[in-house]
């Protein structure tokens, strides 16, 4: 039993240590400060815990359904890089080239409808694809198809069973934890502050998202080469 503590513990590193580089949740702290910034505070804090179940659920689902619903509607991880590498460009320019608009509330009445226009950004951009993004799912898909060659032989079946749910849990959790620091890191800064990374943030996903297009096209052309 110690030992199979002991595997345990060694592969929900191996599996922190792969997955935070590529989920990096301070992306989307940054998302989050710079798109909230409209947002009611407790309507933000709800989105905030809603989004950290949207990627625990997203991993979750990616891993054990990830292969099979890919293959059933025919998508490859070359479309699967492209087309997240698409949404993380529109993202970038929005965060770059933010409207310009006039919000302010004249009464309880306008209020509430300010309330009701608020927009959910839980699931996109905070959880997909700013945490949860294609090379997060990429690689879950991924390793979930080695699983059974590269780990299964040498780790006992509970523990492979159980390690990735506490991964993504343990994610989901960081990925909370830092979101809810982002009025903090506000109150520090300040609002040009604020902007500022906002729009460094922007050009760095515009950047991202182009260069997740790239792989996908070079994996595309490098399958009909070889094919």
């Amino acid at each position: 039993m110690i030992d199979d503590l002991i595997q345990l513990g060694k592969l929900i590193s191996l599996g922190l240590a792969l997955m935070l580089p590529l989920a990096n949740p301070l992306t989307s702290m940054t998302l989050l400060l710079s798109l909230g910034q409209q947002i009611p505070y407790k309507e933000r804090e709800r989105q905030v815990t809603q989004a950290a179940f949207y990627v625990v659920g997203i991993m979750l689902v990616t891993y054990y359904a990830g292969a099979w619903i890919m293959h059933t509607f025919g998508i490859s991880i070359p479309g699967l890089r492209i087309a997240g590498g698409l949404i993380v460009v529109s993202i970038g320019f929005s965060m770059l080239f933010p409207p310009a608009e006039s919000r302010t509330l004249e009464s309880e009445a306008a209020a509430d409808a300010q309330q009701r226009q608020t927009p959910n950004i839980a699931f996109v951009p905070l959880a997909l694809p700013g945490t949860a993004g294609p090379g997060t799912i990429a690689m879950i898909i991924s390793g979930a198809a080695s699983v059974d060659t590269a780990i299964t032989p040498d780790y006992a079946p509970w523990v492979i069973a159980v390690t990735p749910v506490i991964v993504f849990a343990l994610l989901g959790v960081f990925f909370w934890i830092c979101l809810r620091s982002a009025g903090r890191i506000v109150a520090v800064i300040g609002q040009s502050g604020v902007e500022a990374i906002s729009r460094v943030m922007g050009f760095l996903l515009v950047c991202m998202g182009v260069q997740f297009v790239i792989n996908g096209v070079l994996e595309i052309v490098s399958q009909h080469a070889g094919g």
